[in-house]
């Protein structure tokens, strides 16, 4: 039998993963991983402002260097068993482009212009942009916000548009239109030149653009013309179809073949964003809340297409965005392990500014987590323990408002790190509740939750928590990358090896490995705790 190998190319927020995989059983062949060296400079972005922006050239070098070391991995000879590429991406990262397809950054004169490179999920520039959207749209008669949870939020794809526009005349003149990150790898792998012929994806278009069917495509241009007279026309270039991840863009051009050292044969995928090729890659079933765990979280269901519940509060629940037939429901939070990046970032202050020892100061980065979640672990939770409330970076659900800010109640003189840590966590969790509850309350079943990403594979005591948070258990996904595993599995598709994603996830599937239960004693308390959490964030959210 003839071997045929998949790759699959996740983009995260830091760095770009490629594996290569082995379609007859979902064995991972090779992997390689590029931290993105702009981004990893600070360039270009401004974290008191919250503007986030990456450059076109890390997305690119790490493209060609994670595919070229995963081909040297098995060797050109095995390589010529590549059918197919996928792609998966943080979103929702748009980029201004000219017609050619070609983003503004990539051209000398805006080299160096913030706005003209990708706008990351994480910017939050355009807070007030979304808040006009939210009110000019509550005005219309016809509900364009029905498929997103009812709220748009400044993480999305018009708000940021918009918010460029405003501030930047020489962008705006320049731009043909904008394009999400999911969409023009694959239109650069197989060497678009017109971006009229680019594919976009349902997943990009349907949670962050306001497609839907429904509409028949997306609001009509007197929509966005009245919002503000500078998006006029706009719409009216990103066309009207959206296409679902089993959809074949077209074959790998000659230029990137020789690039990759693979042949044109190899077909390309329409991409997706990473948690919704994450929850396939994690094997994922209908009503089960798929958590894809990192510094955000992402929080998947799918439900079959006969699903009629307009679920509010969350990101979305779009035809075809996750599994192709089904509706795929999306919501989660703007900070899950960022804040516990940012907890420890305050406790390494004096060790980075009082000591000059480079190998104790990194010993210290590596451990301190580590410790605090020890000693966290043990400590039985108290009604009366310090509470926090998890908005460090805004909320995304329920209810997207990225004005919100985090805070501790209850503190006191005997408050010491460890306990100032488990709030922190414990917040985190009961955000992820909140989640739960919004999709329950609204008459969504939940029969199970997966958890999936690098929180999830390797923190136990976040895992517990939550599983005793949200009394339910949690099955934990065998594979270290589902996220690239997902893509590799629609890359398997899209080269015609499986004729549905659920034949690839059955295919390709590696299980999972653990399984977090509910500490029954603990639950009753956590439940207490969460009432607490709920009335304290609602008196936090009132005062602003």
């Amino acid at each position: 039998m003839n071997k045929k190998y998949v790759i699959g190319v996740d983009y995260g927020t830091d760095s770009v993963r490629s594996i290569i995989v082995d379609t007859s059983n979902g064995e991972e062949l090779a992997s390689s991983v590029f931290n993105y060296p702009r981004w990893k400079k600070g360039l270009y972005s401004n974290p008191s402002l919250n503007q986030f922006r990456q450059h076109p050239l890390d997305y690119i070098e790490g493209l060609e260097k994670t595919i070229q070391e995963c081909v040297a991995k098995i060797g050109k000879k095995e390589a010529a068993n590549v059918v197919g590429i996928s792609v998966d991406t943080t979103g929702s990262t748009p980029v201004a482009v000219d017609k050619s397809g070609t983003p503004l950054a990539l051209k000398s004169e805006f080299g160096e212009n913030p706005n003209a490179m990708f706008i990351l999920w994480k910017d939050h520039t355009a807070v007030n942009e979304a808040s006009e959207i939210n009110a000019y749209a509550a005005l219309q008669e016809i509900d364009y916000l029905k498929y997103v949870g009812g709220v748009y939020s400044s993480e999305w794809f018009w708000s940021k548009i918009l918010r460029i526009y405003r501030i930047d005349e020489q962008v705006r003149n320049a731009a043909y239109t904008w394009v999400e990150h999911c969409d023009w790898i694959p239109f650069l792998l197989t060497g678009g030149n017109d971006v009229t012929q680019l594919k976009r994806s349902v997943c990009a278009a349907g949670h962050k653009g306001l497609w839907a069917e429904e509409f028949g495509g997306y609001p009509p241009d007197g929509f966005f013309n009245g919002l503000d007279p500078l998006l006029a026309g706009e719409v009216d270039r990103l066309g009207k179809e959206a296409f679902a991840a089993d959809t074949t863009v077209g074959s790998l051009s000659a230029s990137w073949a020789d690039r990759l050292d693979l042949n044109t044969d190899v077909k390309i995928g329409v991409g997706a964003f990473d948690a919704h090729m994450g929850a396939v890659g994690g094997q994922i079933e209908p009503f089960y809340l798929s958590k894809v765990m990192g510094t955000s979280t992402c929080d998947i269901m799918v439900a079959p297409g006969d699903f009629d519940i307009e679920v509010k509060g969350i990101c979305g629940q779009v035809n075809g965005s996750v599994v192709p037939g089904m509706v795929g429901l999306e919501a989660g939070q703007s900070a899950f392990g960022d804040a516990y990046a940012w907890f420890k970032n305050i406790l390494m202050w004096p060790v980075k500014n009082l000591f000059d020892d480079a190998n104790l100061i990194a010993e210290a980065e590596q451990r301190i987590i580590v410790k605090l979640s020890e000693q966290a672990a043990v400590i039985e939770p108290e009604v009366n323990h310090p509470i926090a409330i998890d908005w460090l970076n805004g909320r995304r659900t329920p209810y997207a408002n990225q004005n919100l800010k985090a805070a501790f109640f209850d503190v006191n003189i005997s408050t010491d790190a460890v306990l100032l840590y488990r709030a922190v966590v414990e917040s985190t969790c009961f955000g992820a509740k909140k989640i739960a509850d919004c999709f329950v309350d609204q008459g969504v079943d939940i029969r199970g939750v997966i958890g999936l990403g690098g929180v999830a594979k390797k923190s136990p005591f976040v895992m517990q928590m939550l599983a005793d948070i949200l009394n339910m258990p949690i099955k934990i996904h065998r594979s270290e990358q589902t996220c690239a595993l997902g893509a590799a599995m629609f890359a398997s598709v899209v080269g015609g090896v499986y004729p549905s994603i659920e034949d690839a996830m059955s295919g390709m599937g590696q299980g999972f490995d653990t399984i977090y239960k509910p500490n029954q004693h603990r639950v009753s308390v956590y439940a207490k705790r969460y009432d607490c959490y709920k009335n304290r964030a609602e008196l936090l959210e009132n005062d602003l």
